[in-house]
């Protein structure tokens, strides 16, 4: 949960994924790691992030920031597990 205490798709994500259980394959848990924010997203993020920070956002910049927040921890959670995946020893394959 948020340390205000409220709860987040984040959380609600984490009980469904469980990010601790390493049940993905190899080569799925390799493309996950591979995803991330395009270069423009990354750009519009920093800059909502400053003017966030600034206390200069509009009411709709200040959703979208949250937008891109929550997806951020959904791809953090997928991300977690896929790693956790790649360390864990896994049985050779037949």
């Amino acid at each position: 949960m948020e340390e205000n205490g409220t709860l987040t798709e984040a959380d609600i994500l984490s009980e469904i994924i469980d990010p601790a259980d390493p049940a993905l394959s190899e080569s799925v848990a390799r493309a996950l790691l591979t995803l991330r924010f395009s270069d423009a997203a990354t750009e519009r993020i920093r800059d909502l992030l400053q003017r966030n920070n600034a206390g200069t956002l509009t009411a709709a910049e200040k959703v979208d920031l949250e937008k891109y927040v929550r997806v951020g921890q959904f791809l953090d959670l997928f991300q977690a597990k896929a790693r956790l995946s790649l360390t864990c020893d896994r049985p050779a394959a037949k």
